[in-house]
């Protein structure tokens, strides 16, 4: 595995949107840098020129579920190439905002797709790369929701109802469940600073 033959390690953020994990981006890359590390920061869908553009195409236009699960992994497949794969290699960190734990929270828990489906272009795409550590910032629905009210113009995935989110919720926290050495579910509930705490006490463990 590309990461563990050299140290570097591949860090995801996930979590329901107005769950707050993108607020700790640059908190984290800070600490790791403070620990000597080389840090790319980079984002699904999107990462690559190619990314961005299948992004616009995913969070703004309707379409069926497996066309939207492929084009994820289009994306998947571009960003592992000529991002994560690369960077790895060199012994630099990864910090990605979502991967694949995403797509089964989205398009299998919220959406329906079955996750054999799933798991299939999993290993089709990405092999034997898995994250080494994953943060599920995890609030509830209701809090959630009220943050995306206060945010900039929603796009069509935070534009759905509490049943949708509801859905995404328990299908990430099913995924910690299952993967209990991945990972690090942070209750994202609470003032910033207590969760930037928690996420900086799991960073110093890497």
């Amino acid at each position: 595995m590309t990461n563990q033959q050299t140290n570097a390690k591949f860090i995801t953020l996930e979590g329901m949107d107005g769950a707050g994990k993108s607020t700790h981006i640059a908190s984290i890359i800070a600490a790791l840098q403070g620990r000597g590390h080389e840090v790319v920061s980079t984002r699904e869908p999107g990462g690559t020129a190619l990314g961005e553009r299948l992004r616009e195409l995913l969070l703004h236009e309707n379409m069926h579920v497996e066309t939207e699960t492929l084009l994820m992994f289009a994306a998947r497949s571009e960003h592992i190439a000529c991002v994560i794969k690369p960077a790895l290699a060199r012994g630099i960190y990864v910090l990605s905002d979502r991967f694949t734990d995403a797509t089964y929270a989205y398009q299998c828990g919220a959406k329906g797709i079955e996750a054999s489906k799933v798991q299939q272009l999993e290993q089709w795409v990405q092999g034997d790369l898995q994250p080494d550590v994953t943060i599920l910032f995890d609030v509830p629905v209701e809090v959630s929701i009220q943050r995306l009210a206060n945010a900039r113009e929603p796009d069509k995935f935070e534009r759905e109802n509490a049943d949708f989110f509801t859905r995404i919720r328990n299908a990430y926290l099913q995924r910690a469940k299952e993967n209990p050495a991945r990972f690090r579910v942070v209750d994202a509930n609470r003032p910033l600073d207590l969760v930037k705490q928690s996420v900086e006490d799991i960073i110093s463990t890497l």
